[in-house]
């Protein structure tokens, strides 16, 4: 299961974070959104104990996606120690996103 990020602990668990996040920007309303969610959660799992993997709901934390310039979701952005490295929009294809995980986080 992807962690929930909320205002409170998004700077704990993101941005202070010495290792790799990746975060999913997504909301309930959005259909592909949920395409996205069992995508997440089984990364979630492969990746568990070497890269984090999250679910932030905009519409709880609007403040924190418009100061990623988030506009359009499922927005996924990947951190490395605190730093946003590299962002994809739309929904992405398991096998792609697990090779983006690999190459940008690990």
């Amino acid at each position: 299961m992807a962690l929930e990020l909320n205002s409170k602990n998004f700077k704990s668990e993101v941005t202070e974070f010495q290792g790799g996040v990746l975060v999913d920007f997504w909301a309930p309303w959005c259909g592909p959104c949920r395409m996205m969610g069992p995508i997440i959660d089984n990364l979630a799992g492969k990746f568990a104990g070497k890269v984090k993997i999250a679910k932030l709901n905009v519409d709880d934390a609007a403040d924190i996606a418009a100061s990623f310039n988030v506009s359009t979701i499922p927005t996924l952005i990947f951190f490395k120690n605190g730093k946003a490295v590299h962002t994809l929009v739309g929904v992405t294809p398991e096998p792609e996103l697990e090779n983006q995980i690999n190459s940008k986080l690990l």
